[in-house]
């Protein structure tokens, strides 16, 4: 007699359960060693159960001539294989960052930088991009020679509180004495160089720390 199917909600209470029976039979304990002793073996950059295949070529170009084939080599190969490489691991490029030696604190003191004023600026015959200035240091007056022609007039600079280079050796230039030289910075080797100054008043002479 055939049994009819069983609906849901269709088992009485009280109705009597067969034999129970696991759902997933136990692997045998064998089976269990023998996994466990694969994963030990196996290399962490090696995925499990795949075999290795080793090739081993004693003259790659000999054994393609030998069949009128021509030899293949990594060079060549390569450039076919760049275009996936570079689609996988996109090159980016790193931004140039500027190389200057690194200096100890005992070599910063011994640059000697000082507030000044500009109190004379003026145009040097047959030189275009030099500007002689006089700048007061509070202790004493200095001629300095500056290559800022090109981006300065005399009458802009004259009253303006920069820093200055105290102790810098003097050098000749066109004749004139240079002692001194003041502080610009600029965007790039052809940029307008902008002087260096202060947002607030400080008395000339003062020593930068």
């Amino acid at each position: 007699m055939a049994q009819e199917p069983l609906l849901w909600g269709g088992l009485k209470p009280g109705t009597k359960l067969g034999p129970l029976a696991p759902i997933f039979p136990r692997a045998p304990k064998e089976l269990i060693q023998t996994m466990i002793e694969m994963e030990q073996n196996t290399k962490p950059d090696e995925p499990a159960g795949l075999p290795q295949v080793n090739i081993e070529v004693d003259n790659p170009a000999q054994n393609h001539t030998e069949f009128g084939e021509s030899p293949i080599s990594s060079v060549s190969a390569t450039p076919a294989l760049n275009p996936i490489a570079e689609t996988v691991h996109p090159i980016t490029e790193t931004p140039a960052i500027p190389h200057t030696p690194e200096i100890h604190i005992d070599d910063f003191v011994k640059v000697d930088l000082r507030v000044a004023r500009i109190v004379i600026a003026e145009r040097i015959p047959k030189a275009d991009k030099l500007l002689r200035l006089e700048v007061d240091l509070g202790y004493e007056m200095r001629q300095i020679l500056s290559g800022i022609a090109e981006w300065y007039t005399p009458e802009e600079l004259i009253g303006r509180t920069i820093v200055v280079i105290a102790n810098l050796a003097p050098r000749k230039m066109r004749g004139l004495i240079s002692h001194g030289m003041l502080l610009a910075a600029s965007h790039g080797d052809e940029g307008k160089p902008i002087l260096a100054t202060f947002a607030e008043d400080i008395a000339l002479g003062s020593r930068l720390r």
